[in-house]
C-alpha cells in the first residue's frame, strides 16, 4: 500500500468517525449556542489538540502502554470517566433566571474551552485504544513509522476541524433561539445527560 492510498483510506475510516454523533458533537453544539464563538473553536481546537497527541504518542509507540497495561488504562479510564460524570453534573445543575439565560454566556473564553475540549480528549482511553489498533494498519511498509502516523493523524485533525466549522456555524444560525430560557435549559439537560451517559459507560466498560 502507498502512502497516498494510505492517507485516502484512513481519511474514509476516521471521517465516518468524526461525523458519527457524540460526545464531542454534543460539547461543541452546546458551546456554540451558549458560549459564543471564542469558546466553541476553544473547545474545537482543544478536542483535535488532544487528536493530534494521541495520534503522535502513538506514532511513538507510547501508547501502547495503554494495551500493555492494565493498571495504567484503568487509572486513565476512571480518571476519564470522573472528569465526564463532574462535566456532565455541572450541566444538569445549571440554572439561571431568564435575564441571565438570554444574555449571559456559558462562563470562560477560548481559554476555557480549549481546556475543556482538551482534556475531555486525553482522559478517554478508548481513543488511545482506537489509534494503538487502527493507525498501524495504515502505516505502509518501507516508510518512517514516526512520520507516516503523524501525517495520518493530521488528516484526521482536518476532517475534525472541517466537521467542526458545519457543527459551530449551524449553532450559530440557531443561537438566538437556543439563548431562551426553555431552549438553554433543555440543551444544557440535554448535553449534561450525554456527558454523563459517556462517562457511565467508560466507567463500567470492560
Amino acid at each position: 500500500m502507498e502512502m497516498t492510498t494510505a492517507l485516502w483510506s484512513f481519511a474514509l475510516v476516521v471521517g465516518l468517525l468524526t461525523i458519527t454523533p457524540g460526545l464531542d458533537t454534543a460539547l461543541v453544539l452546546r458551546t456554540s449556542a451558549l458560549g459564543g464563538r471564542r469558546q466553541a473553536w476553544g473547545v474545537v481546537l482543544g478536542i483535535q489538540t488532544g487528536t493530534l497527541i494521541w495520534g503522535t504518542l502513538t506514532s511513538a509507540g507510547v501508547t501502547a502502554l495503554l494495551t500493555a497495561s492494565q493498571v495504567a488504562y484503568e487509572v486513565l479510564r476512571w480518571a476519564g470517566a470522573a472528569y465526564l460524570v463532574w462535566m456532565g453534573v455541572g450541566m444538569l445543575r445549571s440554572r439561571g433566571g431568564a435575564a441571565q439565560a438570554e444574555e449571559a454566556p456559558v462562563e470562560g473564553g477560548f481559554g476555557h474551552g480549549w481546556r475543556r475540549g482538551t482534556l475531555t480528549n486525553l482522559l478517554n482511553p478508548k481513543v488511545g485504544v482506537f489509534y494503538v489498533a487502527v493507525l498501524p494498519q495504515f502505516i505502509p511498509a518501507g516508510v518512517p513509522h514516526f512520520a507516516a502516523g503523524v501525517a495520518l493523524t493530521c488528516v484526521h485533525v482536518l476532517e475534525g476541524l472541517l466537521w467542526s466549522t458545519v457543527l459551530v456555524g449551524f449553532a450559530q444560525v440557531l443561537r438566538s433561539w437556543l439563548r431562551r430560557p426553555a431552549a438553554r435549559r433543555v440543551l444544557d439537560r440535554v448535553t449534561g445527560a450525554v456527558v454523563v451517559a459517556f462517562g457511565l459507560k467508560l466507567a463500567l466498560a470492560d
